[in-house]
């Protein structure tokens, strides 16, 4: 067990009854993906492959029939040319990986990734990959510019070998679907040489947090795209003034803006008073160092932290948990509101937590079909729910809340079909039923949630590429049958 829980991020998946592989590869090279590809064909085994180990429901990792893994971890080089703004990353390479070398060559560049450090950009850049730099740059699935994948017949095809229609459908389609990604090409962008961030907290009534919230829903949208500001709940307990003991909602607004503190303060005073921003609630801090503050890895205010945290991967504290989303395209009442905050108090203290991103920006310019990601224009915010925990028998408690969650909100969020995002994978949206994997009618309820009207065109691509589909899992997408003469 110690060899997958290493790489595995959700505990979830670390009981004894977890499928177990029957073997796993840690290549070092391509050569090592050819041969796992050539050699589980011959002998009829399933591949999953894992860069990071965080898919929210064990897909990278888990199988019910026959597997192997195929474990990236080895392969991680980043190699960064600062002259033509690239660099060549290795699957296997996690986030702070590719943040810490783009920043020893240069401190004003970095790349539109998420912000944990211990993700591996193998899945993160193959399902979209969304972060603190999406309202300026677009997703990391954006930023992509070419790609070494080994398809079916243990080929390496790049870009030009692949044709576009395949790096299309990789960017944000789900790279396992197609092959398996050795390494991306990514564009670097520009980052300030220091940014401004605030993170403070709200605790109050929940009618008191919900006219904060219903104000952040209106604005938070609009803003120009150097701000981002988001918004996360969850229950804590306090001691009031009596000295009792009790469990409120806390609301913690939290902001990265590439400018100054003066002009940040100003621009608060002025569309969002509600939140009393005084420059004393601010940090200015260099664009590595805003990476690490929202890492979740250190406790930024009490620890000595120096930028080589990023490149621990065991950094951080692992738990179980359980994740859904939601994308909102109108204004969520706040009467509706409440209930939903009041059901924080359904779950543990501190468990569950609703976390809320703004779109627009830039997100609103891109065109739903430029990647398979279709999530932009007219998409206000993404709210996710979220619920993590220690013991392994209270999986089924907690994963319950969440679900209880997702199906209060229905009617205030995304509609026909009910949107989703790959890189938080939801098996309760559906599953391929192991006796007929290539069932287009069945994949296309969880497809066109994940994708959109880019799901068909994803489908023809996959006939293409994979047409005995022998790269798949549970939500895999399917090719076509072939024509009957």
């Amino acid at each position: 067990m110690s060899v997958l829980n290493s790489t595995i991020q959700n505990l979830r998946f670390t009981s004894d009854t977890t499928p177990k592989p029957l073997v796993i590869v840690t290549p070092s090279n391509v050569s090592h993906i050819q041969a796992s590809i050539l050699c589980s064909k011959k002998v009829g085994l399933q591949i999953r492959t894992r860069s990071g180990g965080h898919d929210a429901e064990g897909l990278s990792y888990i199988s019910q029939v026959p597997f192997a893994i195929v474990d990236l971890r080895n392969m991680h080089t980043v190699k960064v040319d600062i002259h033509s703004q690239t660099a060549w990353v290795e699957a296997g390479a996690t986030l702070g990986e590719v943040y810490y070398w783009i920043n020893e060559m240069n401190e004003n560049f970095s790349f539109p990734g998420g912000y944990c450090p211990t993700v591996g950009v193998g899945g993160h850049f193959s399902g979209g990959g969304y972060g603190a730099l999406m309202r300026n740059y677009g997703l990391a699935a954006d930023n992509i510019i070419d790609a070494h994948l080994v398809n079916v017949d243990g080929k390496v095809l790049d870009r030009k070998s692949m044709g576009e229609d395949l790096f299309w459908a990789i960017r944000g389609g789900g790279g396992e679907n197609f092959g398996i990604i050795a390494a991306w090409k990514i564009k670097l962008v520009v980052v300030p040489s220091k940014a401004t961030i605030f993170s403070v907290k709200k605790n109050m009534e929940i009618h008191g947090l919900v006219k904060l919230f219903n104000k952040w829903q209106n604005i938070a949208y609009k803003y120009d795209k150097d701000l981002m500001l988001t918004t996360h709940f969850r229950t804590r307990n306090i001691t009031d003034n009596h000295g009792k003991n009790k469990t409120t909602v806390h609301g913690y607004f939290s902001s990265i803006f590439l400018g100054g503190v003066d002009s940040l303060v100003d621009l608060m005073n002025k569309s969002f008073p509600e939140l009393g921003i005084k420059k004393t609630d601010c940090k200015e801090l260099s664009w590595i160092d805003t990476t690490i503050f929202y890492s979740g890895v250190v406790n930024y205010n009490t620890a000595n932290f120096k930028k080589e945290i990023l490149l621990d991967r065991s950094a951080g504290k692992k738990t179980a948990f359980s994740i859904k989303l939601d994308y909102v395209k109108k204004l969520i009442p706040e009467t509706a509101m409440v209930k939903i905050l009041e059901k924080l108090y359904e779950e543990e203290v501190g468990v569950g937590m609703y976390v809320l991103y703004p779109y627009g920006g830039i997100m609103d310019e891109i065109s739903e079909s430029a990647i398979p990601f279709p999530h932009r224009a007219g998409i206000m915010y993404e709210l996710w729910y979220t619920a993590t925990w220690e013991k392994q028998e209270d999986n089924e408690k907690h994963i319950n809340w969440v679900r209880s969650v997702y199906n209060f909100t229905t009617p205030y969020v995304s509609q026909n079909p009910r949107l989703a995002y790959l890189n938080y994978r939801d098996l309760d949206l559906g599953k391929t039923n192991p006796e007929s994997p290539n069932n287009y009618t069945q994949a296309r309820i969880w497809g066109e949630k994940y994708f959109g009207k880019n799901f068909n065109r994803l489908v023809k691509v996959k006939t293409k590429a994979d047409p005995n589909n022998f790269f798949r899992n549970e939500q895999s997408i399917p090719p076509l049958p072939p024509r009957h003469h």
